[in-house]
């Protein structure tokens, strides 16, 4: 199961859901929007709602309660076809400890090569499987 809002709103969330059902199922995703040099605003409500919270902090903090993984978007190259954040998912996987799926902005294979050399374990490009961006030959 994946939580984002509700976890900001009430962290406990993460360690309740950790004993239930095991680290192994719960992900947190975390969204983050840049607001400096290597410095992530953790937002909520699809990208709407600004927080106050440091990503990173945030991100071990989720780690420190329980999640077994982090579903980590980039709200500033979602949709963009620029890439992933690269810094943000260093910094995430980094301090996090735990397995961190990058997403947002992934558009070619060269991204996806990127997304692992910076600590991601999975990289999901569904947008542009789904756009005709990339597609998998048989």
């Amino acid at each position: 199961m994946s939580v984002n809002s509700a976890a900001v709103r009430d962290s406990s969330l993460i360690s309740r859901l950790a004993r239930q059902f095991g680290v192994q199922c719960v992900v947190v995703a975390i969204d983050a929007k840049k607001r400096g040099t290597l410095s992530w605003e953790v937002v909520v409500d699809a990208g709407t709602t600004k927080t106050g919270l440091d990503a990173i902090r945030w991100a071990r903090t989720c780690a420190d309660l329980g999640a077994g993984e982090i579903l980590l978007t980039s709200i500033d190259r979602d949709g963009t076809g620029s890439g992933y954040d690269l810094d943000l998912v260093k910094a995430i996987a980094d301090i996090s400890g735990i397995p961190v799926i990058a997403s947002g902005g992934a558009t070619r294979p060269e991204h996806f090569l990127a997304g692992v050399k910076a600590g991601a374990k999975r990289r999901p490009g569904a947008g542009a499987f789904h756009r005709g961006e990339l597609s998998i030959k048989t």
